[in-house]
């Protein structure tokens, strides 16, 4: 018997193997509504038998085998909506996979009776089926994992936008406990302690919603008025004083730094430098930021004396969420998972205002940042 008309044949001998099995991913839980079982396992059959029944060249088996990639995949197909339901469904993508499995041991288990061994009408249809069901599986883990991706996302913005009043309140408690006319010595010191972690706190903050941003597609938007670029280096100098009140800083500017910027994202920018600067440093040198003006651009260089960044390191280090580990014992340079989103924005940063971010590190010069800014950025249009 062909492998389509038995799927058709049989078609609910097979599903209610599927909720059988789908009833097993569930040892310690409630067990979900017969029909978020077995959701569209029917629809994915159907296809698959749709796509058996369908005639393939010699040309169209090879490039199907050699599977589509997530931006070809059809998001509308029963499989992918079965990834995007499970997913809100509280299914682990170790559980979708494993149903897929299932599906395929089931079906070619309940079909070895009823096939005619070593016909190539029968080989045939096994690798097609086999094809069709890893096709089916890839656009169900590719819808999956957008719709997780999204969940993570929307979670950490919401998680950002609600921790800025708290935070707020603290800066104005560490404000108040820093007045001359309050308390003792011990409390106005404790005022500063509590001011210096609202600023780090905030500003992991703000990092932590641009990077949502950027995942959910909104892109860093930016308001480009007149401005010199001294006094913006300036702010975030102070900023990074008030974070890091033991580190030295040393700011250097030459030149004509007036142009059109957005002064609140480029001060965030070069805080942001310059607080991983003052983290890395070398104890006995300040952390120095200098900014250079030229006929077409502007340069700022952030730059710190600390351990060396291996080269192969320095092509992952403006990747969000992860930070070069300089503890003693661990791998030299080795990528370590945390929130390390601050080099990051600060490259989306720079890219909205048409410029350029690199890094170059060694023992002679040290490792510096330079950003290199057009005078008259043109603001980059906002992803859709």
């Amino acid at each position: 018997m062909k492998l389509s008309t038995f799927i058709t044949t049989h078609l609910e001998q097979i599903l209610s193997e599927w909720d059988s099995f789908a009833r097993t991913l569930f040892p310690a839980l409630p067990v979900p509504q017969n029909y978020i079982l077995r959701d569209h396992a029917g629809e994915i059959l159907q296809a698959i038998v749709v796509d058996l029944d369908t005639h393939q060249t010699a040309a169209q088996q090879t490039e199907k085998s050699k599977g589509q990639t997530d931006d070809n995949v059809n998001k509308k197909s029963a499989a992918a909506i079965h990834g995007t339901l499970r997913q809100a469904s509280g299914f682990t993508l170790t559980q979708l996979v494993a149903e897929y499995r299932a599906l395929r041991a089931t079906v070619l288990r309940l079909w070895m009776p009823h096939l005619e061994l070593g016909t190539p009408e029968s080989a045939t249809d096994m690798m097609r089926f086999n094809e069709a069901m890893d096709q089916a599986l890839a656009e169900s883990v590719v819808t999956y994992s957008e719709n997780a991706d999204r969940t993570r996302d929307t979670f950490l913005a919401i998680l950002g936008h609600d921790l800025r009043s708290p935070l707020f309140t603290m800066k104005l408690a560490g404000s108040y406990l820093m007045r001359p006319a309050i308390g003792t010595e011990g409390t106005r010191e404790m005022g500063a302690r509590v001011a210096r972690s609202a600023a780090n706190m905030t500003a992991m903050v703000k990092d932590l919603l641009e990077y949502a941003r950027t995942q959910l597609g909104s892109g860093i938007p930016i308001t480009l008025r007149p401005k010199n670029m001294a006094s913006i280096c300036q702010a975030a100098l102070d900023d990074a004083q008030a974070g890091y009140p033991d580190c030295p800083f040393e700011l250097e500017t030459s030149g004509d730094l007036s142009g059109c910027f957005d002064s609140a994202r480029l001060q965030q920018l070069f805080s942001n430098l310059l607080n991983n600067a003052a983290q890395y440093r070398d104890d006995t040198r300040a952390v120095t930021i200098t900014a250079l003006g030229k006929t077409n651009s502007i340069t700022v260089q952030v730059c710190n004396h600390g351990p060396v960044i291996p080269a192969l390191s320095l092509q992952a280090i403006f990747d969000p969420l992860v930070q070069l580990s300089v503890e003693a014992g661990l791998q030299e340079g080795a990528p370590s998972s945390s929130l390390g989103l601050g080099l990051f924005i600060a490259r989306e940063i720079t890219t909205a205002h048409g410029g350029t971010l690199t890094v170059a590190s060694n023992e002679h010069s040290g490792t510096v940042f330079t950003v290199e800014l057009p005078h008259a950025p043109v603001a980059q249009p906002v992803k859709a």
